[in-house]
């Protein structure tokens, strides 16, 4: 992708557009208020509160702050700064400007976002609140649903809508339509009409079909907001105490080559591939509070997570047609362990529970990346407890069997501190939950095993020796290189979560099948169809046959 329409995920408050985040105790406030001019690409304005990739890129790091530097803050007030306007929904002109793929890759970042708000709140005892103060659309509502409450401004104008279905002829697909059944149990019947008028529903109304909390007059809607606020802050686990400045993300692209303090990618673009190595710490890392909150921003899975996450989204939004990651790590598992037993034994303090938060979204980003993923586990490997995991997102693990053959150790995080989006461990989805099978490797956790015990207990695909690896491995390669990526898409996305489905993997599973499919219909984005014709004037033409 030439370097003028590259997507930078890295931003801070003061670059902000879109966004205003104040605080004020234990409650943040986190106003909308859309900078019409300030698109990520030309070729639209964001007009009515309406929202672009630059956005959500905005959001993500304003969560991140609170997460990270405002440990005080319990509960957050997510609203608009714009009159009668919360949010209109996802920009329709950029929809009908953008790619194929931009428009997938920006609806799966912004569900991964606001799937952000909800682990927060079940993690971290971070609570948000919609204040909904007018009209709330498509993916307004969407944000909006992603909260822990609505509450809906009653003045006779503000109402909450999903129009996608009559307006575009796509689905609510960043979540608003599951979030609808799956998380506030709207009934069928009310979901198929709400699902399909264009106009909303307000008022009591609103309260009674369960789309919103609580609606409240104008004249004591602040006060309402901010008592719900407090007394959700007031029911918080979350802990307290000096927060940690997220410096900027140091991160340096040459060529083909893209590298961090702790992560590095190099693309191979004849292959269509790209190696990912993470790196164990280098020095050693503090085991108790005290050295924990002087580490700080630095501390190494904190550092790590931040790095690997950046590099993910840089590549998945950046680089299109490399289909095959090559997952691989180096340095000294001990030190890998090590920080996994300060990260356990600190997880009541609130800087670790949040890192531990952040190491768990960024595998989550992992599983859900439509990309082949293979890991590599070779001589200087360090597929040991975190990073473990990374062994276990990959579609495929080869380990090489031979004098110097690395080893993978278990610990407490491959047992369910680091789950998938389902809840399920990674281990656990490994094996379908199968006793035996699971008591074998939990037997064997805190053991460095070789590449033979490694097989038996199925923690590897297989395990070549030094004659046949580097051709095993190749041929791999090879084959999925020449391979449909639709197919391997779809593939993927069933095979990682073929046991435990929730919410959140339908919401995934919906987004990669229907509204991947839907996006490249002719209905919705066909000369004629509804995407491409919003507002210039003409009727959509659809094809009637149903498929």
């Amino acid at each position: 992708m030439s370097q003028d329409l590259t997507v930078d995920y890295r931003t801070e408050p003061s670059q902000y557009h879109h966004l205003k985040l104040t605080f004020e105790g234990s409650t943040a406030h986190l106003a909308i208020d859309i900078d019409e001019n300030a698109g990520l690409r030309p070729g639209y304005k964001l007009k009515l509160n309406s929202y672009d990739l630059g956005v959500d890129i905005e959001l993500h790091d304003a969560v991140q702050r609170i997460r990270f530097e405002h440990p005080e803050v319990k509960s957050v007030i997510v609203t608009s700064a714009k009159d009668k306007v919360f949010c209109s929904g996802a920009n329709i002109f950029m929809l009908g400007v953008s790619s194929h793929a931009w428009k997938v890759n920006f609806c799966k970042f912004t569900n991964e976002t606001r799937n952000g708000l909800e682990d927060s709140s079940a993690h971290s005892g971070l609570k948000f609140i919609a204040a909904v103060n007018g009209a709330c659309a498509g993916g307004g509502y969407e944000l909006a649903l992603a909260c822990d409450e609505i509450i809906l401004v009653d003045d006779r104008n503000s109402s909450v809508s999903l129009p996608e279905v009559p307006l575009l002829g796509v689905l609510p697909g960043t979540g608003g339509l599951t979030r609808v059944t799956d998380k506030r149990h709207v009934r069928h019947d009310l979901a198929d009409i709400f699902c399909t008028s264009v106009e909303g529903v307000r008022g009591q109304r609103a309260v009674d079909w369960r789309l919103v909390d609580a609606i409240a007059k104008p004249q004591v809607f602040k006060e309402t907001v901010a008592k719900r606020a407090a007394e959700l802050s007031a029911g918080s686990h979350r802990g307290s105490g000096q927060g940690v400045s997220l410096t900027p993300l140091e991160r340096k692209v040459e060529g083909d080559k893209v590298s961090y303090s702790h992560v590095e990618v190099e693309i191979d673009r004849a292959k269509r591939q790209a190696v990912f190595t993470v790196k164990a710490p280098a020095a050693a890392q503090p085991k108790d509070i005290a050295g924990i909150e002087a580490a700080g921003v630095t501390w190494w899975p904190l550092a790590m997570a931040r790095e690997l996450d950046d590099a993910i989204l840089h590549m998945r939004t950046n680089e299109l047609d490399i289909g095959t990651w090559v997952l691989k790590t180096t340095g000294d598992a001990a030190a890998v362990l090590a920080v996994g037993e300060a990260l356990e034994s600190n997880r009541s303090h609130w800087f670790v529970n949040e890192t531990i938060g952040m190491l768990r979204r960024t595998f989550a980003r992992l599983d859900v990346t439509s990309r082949s993923m293979f890991a590599l586990v070779e001589p200087g490997s360090c597929f040991s407890g975190i990073l473990a995991e990374l062994a276990f997102c990959a579609d495929r693990t080869y380990m090489l069997d031979d004098e110097q053959a690395a080893t993978i150790t278990l610990d407490s995080f491959n047992f369910g501190l680091l789950p998938m989006v389902n809840g399920q461990s990674r281990l656990a989805r490994r094996f379908y939950e199968e006793q035996s099978a699971m008591d074998a490797v939990r037997d064997a956790a805190g053991k460095a095993l070789g590449p033979k015990e490694a097989l038996a207990l199925g923690l590897v695909t297989a395990t070549p020796d030094d004659i046949d690896y580097a051709d095993e491995v190749r041929i791999a390669f090879e084959e999925r290189a020449a391979m449909s990526p639709d197919a391997l898409t779809g593939l993927e996305a069933n095979l990682r979560f073929a046991q435990r489905e929730n919410m959140l993997t339908r919401i995934f599973g919906r987004l990669t099948a229907w509204q991947n499919w839907i996006f490249q219909r002719p209905n919705a984005v066909g000369e004629k169809g509804a995407l491409k014709v919003y507002g210039k004037g003409d009727k959509a033409q659809f094809d009637l046959n149903r498929v």
